[in-house]
Formats: C-alpha cells, sequence, structure tokens
C-alpha cells in the first residue's frame, strides 16, 4: 500500500484475513450499513462492491460514514508509518493527538509546525482525504464514544473531558456525525466497569488503551521502573513484574497496568480537559503503537533473528514528557542507573510543583535524605518545565558544574522554543539543534531521539554496553545499517540481552 492511495486488493484480503497487522492502519466503510469497521472486526465480510477503504477514521467520517459498535474504532492502535517517515503530517498528527488543534485550533497547529494553514490542509487531504480539523474532531468524537462506552462520567464531563467546548457543541457533533445523542449510546451499550462495580470519579477512571500483538509489557515497565523518579514516578511490583506504573500529571495522576490484550490507564486528576492528551503521552510512553511484524520482519534476516525471537513484542520505551526525558539523558552521563534516579529526585524536589495545585507538596525523604525514595506510590510532585528549571538554582544536588550549564542550556533552548521535543519538529534538525548544545554528544542525542522524539531508527552512538554486546556476540559494527529503519529497536534487543546476562555485561551509560 502507498501513502496516498490504499490498495483495494490488499486491504480487502486483510479484511477477509482479519489480520491484526493491519489494525490501526486503514478503516473499512460498507456502503450498504453506513458503517466503518477495524480490519479485525468480526463481523461478516462485506461484498466487495460494498467496501471503501480509507487511511483515517477521520476520512471515513468525513464521507459520512459512523463507527461501529462492535469492534470500536475508537480502540485502534495507531498507524506506526507515521513515525519511521516522520514527515510534517505524521508530525501534525501527533500533535493533534497531543491536542494542540484543541487548544489553538488549525492555525496554532501550522505555526508549531512552521508552515501555512492552506499548505498543512493541502498535505492532509493529500494523504489522508481529509483536513486536520476533520482528523481533531474524529479524534474528540471517539474519545468521547469510548468514554461513554467505558466509564461512568456524567455527559457534561465527557464532552469537556473530550475537548468540546460546550455540551451543546459535543450533543450536536455526535448527533450529526453518528446519528444518535450521547444518553442513547450510554442506554445501549452502558459503562463497561471493572470487577467490583461501576468507576467512581473519586476513584479514577479508567479506559483501555489497545495494541498490536505481540506486546511484552514487563520490559518496558521494569525498565521505567528502574529509572522512576522519586515523587514524580512510582511503581507496585508483585514478584519480578511491575504490575503497576505511577506519575504525577496536572491535577493528580495516572496509573498503568498491563492486562489481556490491553493495557488499562487509570486517571485520577481535576484537569479532565486534558485526558486526550494524557492518553496519547500514555501510548507514547509503552509504545503501543508499534509494529512487532514490520521489525521482525527486517531484524529477524539479521544476526539479531535469535534476540528477535526470545522477544517478538519488545517495545521502546518512549517518553511522557520529552524535556524531561532530556533532561534524564544528560543527568545519567556516565554514571549509574541508581544514582541518576536520585539526582533526578533531588531537581525534582528543588524545583518541581505540586500536581494539585491546593495541595502542598510533602517531599517525603528516607533516612539517606533522598526525596520520595521510601514512599511507594506517592507521585506529589511535576516534574520542572523548561522554564521553571532554566530559572533554577541547582547548586548543592551532587550535579558538576558542567552538567549544571549543560541543563540550564538545554532548558533555556526549550523554553525559547529553539528545540521542540513534544513532536512538531523534524526529528534530524531537532537532533541537529541538540548537539550544538555544550555538554550534549552522539550518545545523549541518540538517547533523546530513541525515546522523546520516537525515532525508530535512531541509534545511540558510542554506548558502551551496545558495543560489548555486539562483540560479545560476534555482530560487526557495520551490520547496524542493515538493522534500518528500526535500529532503535535493535538496540533494545542488545540492552536487553545484557541485561539478562549481567556477569557478563560492561559497566556502561545510563541508559
Amino acid at each position: 500500500m502507498t501513502t496516498r492511495q490504499l490498495d483495494f486488493d490488499a486491504c480487502y484480503l486483510a479484511v477477509s484475513a482479519r489480520d491484526s497487522r493491519f489494525d490501526g492502519r486503514f478503516y473499512t466503510a460498507v456502503t450498504t450499513t453506513g458503517i466503518y469497521c477495524r480490519p479485525i472486526c468480526p463481523a461478516r465480510t462485506p461484498a466487495r462492491g460494498n467496501v471503501r477503504f480509507y487511511r483515517h477514521a477521520a476520512a471515513a467520517e468525513a464521507a459520512g460514514f459512523r463507527p461501529c459498535r462492535r469492534c470500536r474504532p475508537e480502540l485502534s492502535p495507531g498507524d506506526p508509518g507515521w513515525d519511521v517517515r516522520a514527515d510534517l503530517v505524521g508530525r501534525a498528527l501527533r500533535l493533534i493527538d497531543d491536542g494542540v488543534a484543541d487548544e489553538s485550533g488549525v492555525a496554532g497547529l501550522a505555526r508549531r509546525l512552521h508552515v501555512t494553514e492552506r499548505h498543512l490542509h493541502r498535505l492532509f487531504a493529500a494523504e489522508l482525504g481529509t483536513g486536520p480539523l476533520a482528523v481533531a474532531r474524529t479524534r474528540r468524537l471517539l474519545l468521547a464514544k469510548q468514554l461513554l462506552t467505558e466509564t461512568t462520567l456524567p455527559i457534561t464531563d465527557v464532552a469537556f473531558a473530550a475537548g468540546f467546548g460546550s455540551v451543546r457543541q459535543f450533543n450536536a457533533a455526535l448527533k450529526e456525525s453518528y446519528g444518535f445523542a450521547p444518553g442513547e449510546l450510554r442506554r445501549t451499550n452502558g459503562p463497561m466497569h471493572e470487577k467490583g462495580g461501576p468507576v467512581a470519579l473519586t476513584t479514577g477512571l479508567t479506559l483501555r488503551l489497545g495494541h498490536r500483538d505481540p506486546y511484552d509489557a514487563q520490559p518496558v515497565l521494569r525498565f521505567l521502573a528502574a529509572r522512576a523518579i522519586p515523587s514524580v514516578e512510582a511503581v507496585c511490583r508483585s514478584g519480578d513484574d511491575v504490575t503497576a506504573y505511577t506519575r504525577a500529571v496536572p491535577g493528580g495522576s495516572i496509573t498503568l497496568r498491563p492486562a489481556a490484550g490491553h493495557v488499562r490507564l487509570t486517571v485520577r486528576t481535576t484537569e479532565t480537559h486534558l485526558l486526550s492528551r494524557l492518553v496519547a503521552r500514555c501510548r507514547r510512553l509503552l509504545d503501543l503503537d508499534a509494529d512487532p511484524g514490520a521489525v521482525r520482519e527486517i531484524l529477524g534476516a539479521t544476526s539479531l533473528a535469535p534476540l528477535v525471537a526470545a522477544r517478538p513484542g519488545l517495545r521502546v520505551p518512549g517518553a511522557y514528557d520529552g524535556f524531561e526525558l532530556a533532561v534524564r539523558a544528560v543527568v545519567g552521563q556516565q554514571i549509574s542507573v541508581a544514582g541518576a534516579r536520585t539526582l533526578l529526585g533531588r531537581i525534582a524536589a528543588r524545583a518541581g510543583v505540586p500536581a494539585v495545585a491546593d495541595r502542598p507538596a510533602d517531599h517525603p525523604t528516607d533516612e539517606g535524605g533522598n526525596p520520595g525514595a521510601a514512599v511507594t506510590g506517592h507521585v506529589p510532585l511535576l516534574f520542572p518545565t523548561a522554564d521553571r528549571l532554566a530559572a533554577a538554582d541547582l547548586d548543592g544536588l551532587g550535579l558538576t558544574t558542567r552538567r549544571v550549564a549543560t541543563i540550564r542550556a538545554l532548558a533555556e533552548a526549550v523554553a525559547s522554543g529553539a528545540i521542540d521535543l513534544d513532536g512538531a519538529g523534524d526529528p534530524a534538525d531537532t537532533t541537529a539543534g541538540l548537539l550544538e548544545i555544550p555538554g550534549i554528544g552522539p550518545w545523549t542525542a541518540g538517547y533523546i531521539a530513541l525515546r522523546a522524539l520516537r525515532d525508530p531508527d535512531a541509534w545511540p552512538e558510542g554506548d558502551l554496553v551496545l558495543r560489548r554486546t555486539m562483540e560479545r556476540l560476534g555482530i560487526a559494527a557495520d551490520e547496524a545499517e542493515r538493522w534500518r529503519p528500526w535500529r532503535a529497536y535493535a538496540a533494545l534487543h542488545l540492552w536487553s540481552h545484557a541485561s539478562d546476562n549481567p556477569d557478563t555485561t560492561p559497566r556502561g551509560r545510563n541508559r
């Protein structure tokens, strides 16, 4: 399938086979029913003459089709192709998921991307068959549909949580696009609850985040657990398994738990209008939109084949916030993971702000004076923003003078807009900008690209563990070129192999 035009025969074959590899890559609209579905929909395969294929749900809705209540398009994983291409449309889709179009309109979206509205609309029409405004509208409607189906959140709150400006606008949009009012969907489907009864606002709002199989959640969660910043992040464990990851967000916290076929996201926040952004960032954090089949097709044909076969569902841990991840990378240069956690906890305690504005953060400490280290699940602090960290006093935290200068220069560049770490910038241009900051070299820039910029081909140049592991496995250094465009996944396979064989793993950089 090309980018601009879907191959009808290939799509129809995928739908007939209910091939999960294509879930999220296109949508099937049935002219006789007026409904569009995911490729995996269990309904009877429609006749060839009655189907149309669309690359994005918004294009199907713009053509007058409404989402299937059986396969629920709102649960589709995202199309991983945009991350591989990293072009302007892909970056725009990421910003739309982050709520930029809701907050600033298409004009603000175009400004973030440094293009005109007309040019942006032209690109969207060519690639997706509809404009950015329609994509943002469909995203709001599908999130609202999920909230109405899975939660007991009042309809008024659903409207604002999904990004609509008013309840009247929400009701009209749902009626126009889907042919029913919000209350009708809730009465028909009824909210789906976790075992134990309805989801109450006081205990959190729980949504399902879908992914492609296979998905190996534990390596991602263990990776995040080992690097959890005290008072900002916390984890729960059962033996060696991480059963839940929690972090502070504006107005409260979010918790992610692996489940059968999906990840459960529980949101506890007073800032319900940020729900769409929270969902999008959690998907990026856990790499839920990846296509393991595409990765396996390339890496499985190289010397990495045994590692890929052993971990077919391995993912690249992402970042909830790009700037936070960049600071992690700078702080973690040439020190241990545990040492970096301690320093990052001190930075958060010094310059972070309470997650809940009217509740003071009490900065709990352990016997050694490290903030939050002894309190599992206690996440009262938001990691400092770029402008706040640029002005913060970081003396006396254990950071070297040079490291403080690098953090401050990075914070100033992000605060001024010279560097965008949340999706608007071209990954190559952003990486080049990072390399201009004194104290940021190829390894740090590559690590930031790998996790914060979601570049699937990023490679942390000079990583000692990667080099030694490749030597031990008899892999030549130049073979990394054969791993394109999935070198980030190759790096995770090598790091995971090194972690599984600690007796032979060299001490290297903090990853």
